[in-house]
């Protein structure tokens, strides 16, 4: 209820502050009941809800994603960012960008929030994030593959789809460089509505589904033999649960650009004030993440104002304390 409290919260003040500060609260409430005036309504309705609304439903999408993984490879630092997923969906945005030719034809920042084809460059993100998931997957079914092994592993795939992304800069045009680095800020900005009404489509129905299978992620976080022997079927329940998670955050990373650590830090946030049982951690941690990236980027949009940062630069400062502090408590137990 807290963190339900917070999302509302941060909600409210997304929706209040903007460059335009002749815009005050009943301003946006008006503008909400269909009451305020013409101008100031649009702002609101295409340009700050779209943006609030993106952001409640990625960090929900990213922090269930990343609840899911380190359940399912019951790894400590299981998330779309550090196992290379967002990095390979990053890759596979990129080659649809220069490669198959979806980027904006025109020039400018704003042409460069679009792109012709959104759903073309979901499916190539899609594909590049399953070329991660794949190779996670495999080294997980190795005997004596450890929980350090397989971030590691994730991190040289993830500098190798990086290195993938420079090659495929070095061969763009002027637009198509242009429209792949802004894109990989990590900015909610780019929102539009249509973007609103796929991230419902896919994160709400991915969401459901871990919520709705939470105790048999509960009986394989005690092992895979035990939660066979309770009827769970663990290999495909693992392999199901990668594929759902990986295509969140292509969809996340296709739409919004790389927005680093949300899937590793929330999770961890609220196991350490609710516990471990998945069927309160998992619905937890989407309406927590929700309420985390909207702050996140509220703070990137009045940090520096009138300059808007990319939310992703405040993930990251935020993300990467934590990530050092998860390493160097490696060889503890995650599980308390």
């Amino acid at each position: 209820m807290a963190s339900l409290g917070l999302a509302l919260l941060f909600a409210a003040i997304g929706l209040t502050l903007g460059a335009s500060s002749e815009i005050a609260p009943q301003d946006v409430l008006a503008a909400l009941t269909g009451t305020g005036e013409d101008w100031k309504s649009r702002i609101v309705w295409h340009i700050r809800l779209p943006r609030v609304l993106a952001a409640l439903l990625a960090g929900a999408g990213l922090s269930v994603s990343g609840s899911a993984m380190q359940s399912i490879l019951r790894n400590p630092l299981g998330s779309p960012f550090t196992l290379g997923i967002s990095q390979a969906a990053a890759f596979g945005a990129a080659f649809a960008v220069i490669v198959l030719g979806v980027g904006s034809a025109a020039a400018g920042s704003e042409a460069m929030r679009h792109t012709v084809n959104p759903y073309l460059m979901t499916f190539s993100a899609f594909a590049g994030s399953m070329l991660s998931t794949a190779g996670i997957l495999l080294l997980a079914k190795l005997r004596d593959a450890t929980p350090e092994t397989m971030v590691l592993a994730g991190i040289a795939l993830g500098s190798l789809f990086n290195a993938g992304i420079t090659f495929l800069e070095y061969f763009a045009s002027d637009v198509e460089l242009a429209s792949v680095v802004f894109w990989t800020f990590g900015d909610i900005g780019k929102a539009g509505w249509g973007d609103i009404w796929l991230l419902i489509v896919i994160v709400c129905p991915v969401c459901l589904y871990f919520v709705r299978n939470a105790w048999s992620y509960n009986c394989l976080d005690s092992g895979d033999e035990t939660a066979k022997s309770l009827g769970v079927n663990v290999e495909r329940l693992r392999v199901l649960g990668m594929l759902l998670a990986s295509l969140v955050a292509a969809v996340v990373v296709s739409f919004f650009g790389i927005i680093g650590f949300v899937g590793l830090v929330v999770p961890h946030i609220v196991r350490k004030i609710i516990g471990c049982d998945e069927m309160f951690l998992i619905p937890a941690s989407a309406v927590f993440g929700a309420a985390f990236l909207l702050a996140a980027d509220t703070a990137a949009r009045t940090i520096v104002s009138p300059l808007v940062l990319p939310v992703g630069i405040l993930t990251s400062f935020l993300g990467a304390p934590l990530f050092i502090f998860l390493l160097i408590k490696g060889r503890q137990s995650w599980r308390t």
